[in-house]
């Protein structure tokens, strides 16, 4: 991977939570976005190695949006996520349990166009989202 831009948080919840929101898409639908500006419109998520997934990410205002797709290199219960986006930059995501809670951390080749602060803290906030979503979700 060249010279990846890593992005960490915990969440105080069990593996079996934490996994199962971070893969479904009606759960994806609600925390995949940045900020309460951006939504996702749309999830296709086929988990399981060499499947594909699709998440359409736009501006609630319509004037900005994207498709982050790809294909699912390797993933493992409860321990790792790899990917390529269809662009070739390469995507690793691992779960950590602690004793209280699970370390998500995701390392990521930047893509060129965009300063690479702008993309750390792009993802930093929506891994900041993802964690206020699972922390506040109650189970059914």
């Amino acid at each position: 991977m060249n010279n990846p831009i890593t992005v960490e948080t915990a969440i105080s919840a069990n593996m079996e939570k934490v996994w199962k929101l971070w893969t479904t898409p009606e759960d994806i639908m609600q925390w995949n976005n940045p900020s309460d500006d951006w939504q996702t419109l749309k999830v296709e998520n086929n988990l399981k190695d060499g499947g594909r997934f699709l998440f359409r990410m736009q501006a609630k205002n319509g004037n900005d949006g994207f498709d982050f797709c790809g294909k699912y290199d390797k993933v493992i219960l409860n321990e790792l996520i790899e990917y390529t986006l269809d662009d070739g930059r390469k995507t690793i995501n691992q779960f950590i349990h602690n004793e209280n809670s699970v370390t998500i951390t995701e390392a990521f080749e930047p893509e060129a166009k965009t300063a690479l602060d702008i993309q750390k803290d792009f993802c930093q906030s929506v891994l900041n989202n993802f964690k206020k979503y699972a922390e506040n979700k109650t189970e059914k």
